[in-house]
C-alpha cells in the first residue's frame, strides 16, 4: 500500500507501517464482557475507510473483539480494494468465548489445538488467505505455558498462515523465554500518558532486541482524545466496560481530566487536538514502532491523525512532564529518554 505519512520498519519483519494505525476493539460492538456499548457498523466501515484513504497502513483488531464481529467488520471495510491498496491487518488469539454465555469473560488459552483452530477461525471471517501478523492476546491461564504455545505460533509462520508473530500482554520473563524459542516480531504492551509502566522495561527490551512494540490506548480508551468530559462519563452504559474501571470514575477520573487540560496549551501551539499530543507522546519513545489508534467514525480519525507526523519537542516534552507530576497521573516514567 503506498502511502503519503511516514512508516518505519516494524522490526525485523519485512512490513514498514505508519506511525498511527487502526484500533479495532469498540467497534466489536457490545454483548460481550470488554464492550464499549453498541456500535453502528456502517459508521465503523466508514472510519475504516477514511483511514485507509488518509494512508494509515494497518488495522489492529483480534478474534474476541465483539466476539468475531470485529473481524467480520474489518473484512466488509476492506472488500474490493485492489490488492496494492490494502493495509495490513493484524489480529490476536488466545482468548476463547462461550457462544452460550456471550457476557462472561472469555478464557485465556494456550493449547496449541485451539489455538490453530482460531487462526482458521480468523482467516474466514477477516477473509485473507494469510495474516500478517498474529498474536497472542494474554499471557495462557489454562496450564499451557508460553513454552507450549509460542512453538504453535514459529510454525503458522513457518506455514505460511501468517506473516509475522507477536505476543500482547506479555512480561520480560516470558519474552525472554519466547526469544529463546524463535525471535518475538512484535510486542503489543497497554502506554499512555496515564499508563506508563511498560517504559520502564518492555520498551527498553523491544528496542534491544529488534522487536516492534505496538502500542494500546495511547488515548487511554478516550480519556486524553481533549472532548472527554465528566458529564460523558457519568452517561457511559453498563454495557460500556468504562463505566466501571477507575480511570473513568471518581478521583481517578478528575485527575485524568486534570491532566487534559494542563496539556491543552501543547495541543494549541501545535494547532492538534489533545488527542494527537498524547499519542505522540508515546510515540516519542525509543522501542516504540507506532500507536493503535481507535476511532468509530471518519471525524475521529481527523482528530488523531496528525499524531502521525508530529514531533514534540522538549519545551513540549518538559510541560507534559511537569502535569503528570503536578497531578500524579499513573506511575512511570514521565518523558522519553534524551
Amino acid at each position: 500500500m503506498q502511502t503519503s505519512l511516514t512508516t518505519v520498519p516494524l522490526g525485523r519483519t519485512d512490513m514498514d507501517i505508519t506511525r498511527v494505525g487502526f484500533g479495532a476493539w469498540a467497534i466489536g460492538g457490545g454483548g460481550w464482557a470488554f464492550a464499549w456499548g453498541e456500535q453502528d457498523d456502517s459508521a465503523s466501515v466508514a472510519a475504516i475507510r477514511h483511514a485507509v484513504e488518509q494512508g494509515v497502513n494497518w488495522i489492529d483488531t483480534a478474534a474476541v473483539y465483539g466476539l468475531g464481529h470485529s473481524e467480520e467488520v474489518v473484512a466488509q471495510a476492506l472488500a474490493g480494494l485492489p490488492e496494492a491498496d490494502r493495509p495490513y491487518v493484524f489480529t490476536k488469539g488466545g482468548l476463547v468465548w462461550d457462544e452460550a454465555a456471550r457476557d462472561e469473560r472469555p478464557r485465556r488459552v494456550g493449547d496449541p489445538a485451539s489455538l490453530r483452530r482460531e487462526v482458521e477461525a480468523s482467516l474466514r471471517r477477516l477473509q485473507v488467505e494469510r495474516i500478517d501478523l498474529y498474536q497472542m492476546h494474554w499471557p495462557a491461564e489454562d496450564g499451557a505455558r508460553i513454552e507450549d504455545y509460542w512453538p504453535v505460533f514459529r510454525a503458522l509462520l513457518d506455514e505460511g498462515k501468517v506473516r509475522a508473530v507477536g505476543l500482547s500482554n506479555h512480561d520480560v520473563a516470558r519474552l525472554g523465554t519466547a526469544e529463546r524459542i524463535g525471535h518475538v516480531d512484535t510486542l503489543q504492551p497497554k502506554f499512555s500518558l496515564v499508563h506508563r509502566e511498560v517504559a520502564q522495561d518492555l520498551l527498553p527490551w523491544c528496542a534491544e532486541h529488534g522487536t516492534g512494540a505496538i502500542v494500546y490506548s495511547p488515548m487511554a480508551s478516550g480519556l486524553l482524545t481533549g472532548s472527554f468530559t465528566a458529564q460523558r462519563a457519568a452517561t457511559l452504559g453498563s454495557d460500556d466496560w468504562r463505566s466501571t474501571s477507575d480511570d473513568f470514575v471518581g478521583e481517578g477520573l478528575a485527575r485524568n481530566l486534570a491532566l487534559v487540560e494542563a496539556i491543552r496549551p501543547v495541543a494549541d501551539r501545535h494547532g492538534v487536538s489533545v488527542g494527537a499530543v498524547a499519542i505522540a507522546w508515546t510515540l516519542a519513545f525509543d522501542g516504540v514502532t507506532g500507536a493503535i489508534v481507535g476511532a468509530r467514525s471518519p471525524e475521529q480519525v481527523d482528530g488523531w491523525l496528525p499524531a502521525a507526523g508530529l514531533t514534540l519537542d522538549d519545551v513540549d516534552i518538559t510541560e507534559i512532564a511537569a502535569a503528570l507530576s503536578a497531578w500524579g497521573t499513573g506511575s512511570g516514567p514521565t518523558r522519553p529518554s534524551a
